[in-house]
C-alpha cells in the first residue's frame, strides 16, 4: 500500500506539472490570442488602478500643466535660430518618431526571430507592435478630444479646438505629441530588453532627439512632447511588465512546480 500510495502521488504530481506548465507557457506564445487577452486587460486597466496608478496620472497631468506655462517662452527662444532644423540629429529624431519606425523595427525583429527561432527577438517585435498600437490609439483619441493648435498656426499656446480635428486636420492635433509617443514606446521597449545598463541608457537618446526635433521644427509645444513621452513610456512599461511577470511565473513553476506532502504511515 505504501508503494502504491507513493507511485500514485508521483504520477498525479507529474500530470499536474505537465498541465500547469503547458497552460502557463501557452500564455507566452506572443500570438493573436495573447494579444486579444492583453488588449482587453489594457482597456479595463483604469477600473483596476490603485492609489499609485492614480498618483502617476495626477503627476503627469500636473507636470503637463506646469510645462505649459513655459511653452511660449521656449518657442520664442527656439525660433530665433533655425540654422539646424534640417541637421542630421534633428532629422534623425523626426524620423525615429514617424509612424513607419515601429513597422520597420517590428518587421526587422520579427524576421530575425523567424529565421533564427530566437524567442528574445520575437518578444521585442511583439512588444513594439503591441505598445505602439495601444499608445497610438490613446494619443489619437486625446488629440481629437483636446484639439490644441500647433505652434506654427500662431494662435498661441492657449488655443484649443476640441473635437474639431475629426477629419485629420493636422493643425489642431498638437497635444499630445505623436512622434514623441512613438519614440518613447520604441526606446522603452528596447531599453527594457537590453542586457547591459549602458545600452538601457543609450536606448533613450533617439527618443530625446525626437522630443527636441519636434519642438525645434515648430511642430509641437514642449508640453505636447512631455505628455506624449509619458504616454509612450508608461504604456510600453505596462506591456513589458505583463510579459516579464508571466515569464517569472513560468520560471518559478519550472523550479518549484508542486509542493508534495507524502504521508508514509
Amino acid at each position: 500500500m505504501k508503494g502504491f500510495t507513493v507511485r500514485r502521488v508521483i504520477l498525479r504530481s507529474l500530470l499536474l506539472l505537465s498541465i500547469g506548465n503547458s497552460s502557463v507557457i501557452a500564455q507566452l506564445k506572443y500570438n493573436f490570442s495573447q494579444f486579444e487577452d492583453e488588449t482587453w486587460s489594457f482597456i479595463k486597466q483604469p477600473a483596476r488602478w490603485e492609489g499609485s496608478d492614480w498618483l502617476k496620472l495626477g503627476l503627469t497631468g500636473a507636470g503637463t500643466f506646469l510645462v505649459m506655462q513655459a511653452d511660449q517662452p521656449i518657442r520664442d527662444a527656439v525660433q530665433r535660430n533655425h540654422e539646424y532644423s534640417k541637421s542630421a540629429p534633428v532629422e534623425f529624431g523626426r524620423i525615429y518618431g514617424e509612424l513607419y519606425s515601429p513597422v520597420v523595427l517590428f518587421g526587422g525583429f520579427a524576421i530575425h526571430s523567424l529565421l533564427t527561432n530566437d524567442g528574445g527577438t520575437k518578444k521585442i517585435a511583439y512588444e513594439i507592435g503591441q505598445a505602439s498600437l495601444y499608445a497610438g490609439a490613446t494619443t489619437y483619441l486625446l488629440k481629437m478630444a483636446i484639439g490644441r493648435a500647433r505652434p506654427y498656426t500662431n494662435e498661441g499656446h492657449k488655443s484649443f479646438h476640441p473635437f474639431s480635428n475629426l477629419f485629420f486636420k493636422q493643425d489642431y492635433q498638437s497635444l499630445p505629441g505623436g512622434h514623441t509617443t512613438v519614440a518613447f514606446v520604441l526606446s522603452t521597449v528596447l531599453s527594457r530588453n537590453a542586457q547591459s545598463d549602458w545600452l538601457k541608457g543609450i536606448a533613450y537618446i533617439p527618443a530625446a532627439l525626437t522630443f527636441v526635433a519636434r519642438v525645434y521644427q515648430d511642430q509641437h509645444w514642449t508640453s505636447d512632447d512631455f505628455l506624449g513621452g509619458m504616454i509612450g513610456y508608461f504604456i510600453a512599461t505596462w506591456v513589458v511588465d505583463q510579459h516579464e511577470q508571466e515569464e517569472g511565473r513560468v520560471h518559478m513553476s519550472s523550479l518549484f512546480p508542486l509542493t508534495i506532502r507524502i504521508t508514509l504511515n
